[in-house]
């Protein structure tokens, strides 16, 4: 029997038990493609990250993200809890961890830099590594269909439900309300009739909803589902986050703008998450997306495969 060790963090947040629990295999070569998604499937967590050597010395790792189900090219999550938990080593695979680390992914290179306070890493902040790419537009009664709230409570004056992403794809829509946001619950059958039209890539339909502070439109309180990921919820999501952010950066009439959000997530499964994303956009085209968080460390351990 072969081990392979693990560490869990909490992402998106200081505290242990809340924010989006992550799985780190800090050493995956080995392990095939099978055990990696066998190992996921075990945590059921959202995603789990197995980092291996470089194919290209100039960078720190090659990391793979695996859902329950299946294995994703990006996502906003895995990227921070890796980077925070390889940024607590000396060194990965023979080379000195600095404050910039750089991860060959399906989807591209993302590039994270770390911030310290000594040797303590306090949080990661990461790059989308595409390009926004919009896609088809879902009508309010399929996204009311499938969280079990009415089509009244979608509000269409910014924008239709639509297809957005920065490397994983996602549908976003605006509710009317916070009470609205509070009553979404998924129905797994109303997915998988929605997700053949609008599924783009290797990712499944998935649901990102969210309601606009009154005070300051740049704070937002979401809620994510993923269940034909086997992921019910989630509670903090950066790609869909940082697909948001960039989506609506480029909804704005100015042509060359900048803006930070704060989104709020997982507040209605007592695991609260505060993700921060850095949009720029220029010369009418959103150029840069950052998505960034702090970590607390839960667990380390063995697993047998």
């Amino acid at each position: 029997m072969k081990t392979v060790a693990f560490t869990t963090v909490d992402v998106f947040t200081s505290a242990r038990f809340e924010g989006n629990p992550l799985a780190v295999i800090t050493e995956a070569r080995g392990l095939t493609d099978t055990d990696m998604q066998n190992i996921a499937a075990e945590f059921g967590y959202s995603e789990v990250t197995f980092v291996l050597p470089p194919e290209d010395p100039a960078n720190t790792a090659r990391v793979r993200i695996f859902t329950p189900t299946m294995e994703v090219p990006f996502a906003g999550h895995p990227n921070v809890g890796t980077a925070y938990v390889l940024g607590q080593q000396a060194h990965v695979f023979g080379r000195p961890v600095g404050d910039r680390l750089r991860f060959e992914e399906k989807a591209g290179l993302v590039e994270v830099d770390l911030k310290r306070n000594g040797n303590e890493v306090l949080s990661a902040a990461i790059r989308a590594p595409k390009p926004l790419a919009i896609g088809a537009t879902v009508s309010e009664q399929t996204v009311a269909r499938c969280i079990a709230i009415g089509p009244q409570d979608i509000r269409v004056a910014k924008h239709s439900p639509v297809v957005a992403s920065v490397g994983l794809s996602f549908v976003v829509a605006e509710l009317a309300d916070l009470a609205a946001l509070g009553r979404a619950r998924p129905n797994l059958a109303y997915f998988q009739d929605a997700a053949a039209p609008t599924a783009e890539g290797n990712h499944d339909f998935s649901l990102f909803v969210y309601v606009r502070s009154g005070e300051n439109p740049w704070t937002i309180r979401a809620r994510m589902f993923a269940p034909l990921d086997n992921v019910p919820e989630d509670p903090a999501t950066g790609s869909a986050s940082a697909a948001l952010g960039a989506y609506l950066l480029s909804l704005e009439p100015d042509a060359n703008m900048s803006v930070s959000l704060t989104i709020e997530q997982g507040v209605e499964m007592g695991r609260r998450s505060i993700i921060a994303i850095d949009v720029v956009k220029k010369d009418g085209i959103v150029t840069d997306v950052t998505i960034s968080g702090g970590c607390a460390p839960v667990m380390r351990g063995e697993i047998a495969y």
